[in-house]
Parts: C-alpha cells; structure tokens; sequence
C-alpha cells in the first residue's frame, strides 16, 4: 500500500514528531524518550512516516538517525494553503458581524 504526506499528518503523535524531528537529527531511541508511549508504538510511527518519504532512515555507525524530508511536506501545505482565503473571508465577515452587533448596543445604551 502507497503511503501519502496526509496519512503522514493525520495522526497527532506523527505531527509532533515531525516538528520534533524539524528541528534535528534524532536515533529511534532519542524520539521514543520524547514521547509517553512505548518504543514499539514510536517505530510504527517512524515506519509510517518513512512509508509516506516524510522522513529517511540514515545508519551512522551503530546508530540509526531519522531525517526530516521537510519537502515531501508541501503537498499538504499547498492543499491547506488554498482554504487560507476562504477561512479569512469567513472571519473578517464574522468580525464585522460582531462590530456591527456592539456598535448597534452602544449606539442603544
């Protein structure tokens, strides 16, 4: 089964291993110390975020280091980015909403 990047985010723990993981190279035991679940669950995680290509596995000596592959992460950027204009119309037209509404109650007070 072909993995994707959404797969790669859909799951909570896997997001914050990949903000955990953006900010540097860490071996499968340095991720699982991070988290309150066991090692087990931590490589599942890995193994579905290396299925999807978000991160590669690199063998340096007797240690196996995850890396980040931030640029497999830009099809969900790109997907998410053209709902941005639709959810700030919506809030701009929710504060005006909300302007007019105290505007009316001091103008009544």
């Amino acid at each position: 089964m072909r993995r994707d990047v959404f797969q790669a985010i859909a799951d909570p723990i896997r997001r914050d291993i990949i903000e955990l993981l953006s900010e540097e190279s860490l071996n499968v035991n340095q991720v699982a110390n991070k988290f309150k679940i066991n090692r087990p669950a931590i490589s599942k995680h890995l193994k579905i975020l290396n299925e999807c290509g978000i991160i590669r596995f690199n063998q340096v000596g007797g240690e196996r280091l995850c890396l980040i592959k931030p640029q497999e992460l830009i099809p969900a950027f790109l997907w998410i980015k053209q709902y941005n204009k639709l959810w700030e119309d919506r809030i701009d037209s929710f504060e005006n909403y909300i302007n007019k509404i105290k505007l009316k109650n001091d103008n009544n007070e």
